[in-house]
C-alpha cells in the first residue's frame, strides 16, 4: 500500500496512518456518534459496521471496504459496485448495456 501524506502548516509532510479498529471505535465515541447512527447515516447495516469495527471482516471489497475507507481504517477509493453480482443482476446489466 502506498503511504498517504498530509501537508502541515509549517510546510512539512506527515505520513497518514490508517486508524486501528480500536481507534475507529474511539473516534466514533469522541464524535458522539453511535455505531447504529453512523451506519444508518451512511446506508450500511449496523451488523456489518460492527463486524468491520471489531475486525471480523477483511474489508477487501464491497461494502466492508467502503466502511473501512469512510472510517479511516484503510486507504482506498469508495467502490459503487457490490462485492458479488448475482447471475440475474449480471444478465440485467448486460441487457441494459446492449
Amino acid at each position: 500500500m502506498k503511504p498517504r501524506y498530509k501537508l502541515l502548516l509549517d510546510g512539512s509532510l506527515s505520513v497518514i496512518t490508517p486508524r486501528t479498529h480500536a481507534q475507529a471505535r474511539q473516534w466514533l465515541s469522541e464524535q458522539g456518534i453511535t455505531v447504529t447512527q453512523w451506519a444508518h447515516d451512511h446506508g450500511f447495516s449496523t451488523s456489518l459496521v460492527f463486524e468491520v469495527l471489531y475486525g471480523r471482516k477483511r474489508c477487501l471489497r464491497g461494502k466492508s471496504h467502503n466502511i473501512a475507507v469512510l472510517l479511516g481504517m484503510k486507504h482506498g477509493q469508495l467502490t459503487d459496485k457490490p462485492a458479488r453480482v448475482s447471475p440475474a443482476q449480471r444478465q440485467q446489466e448486460e441487457r441494459a448495456a446492449a
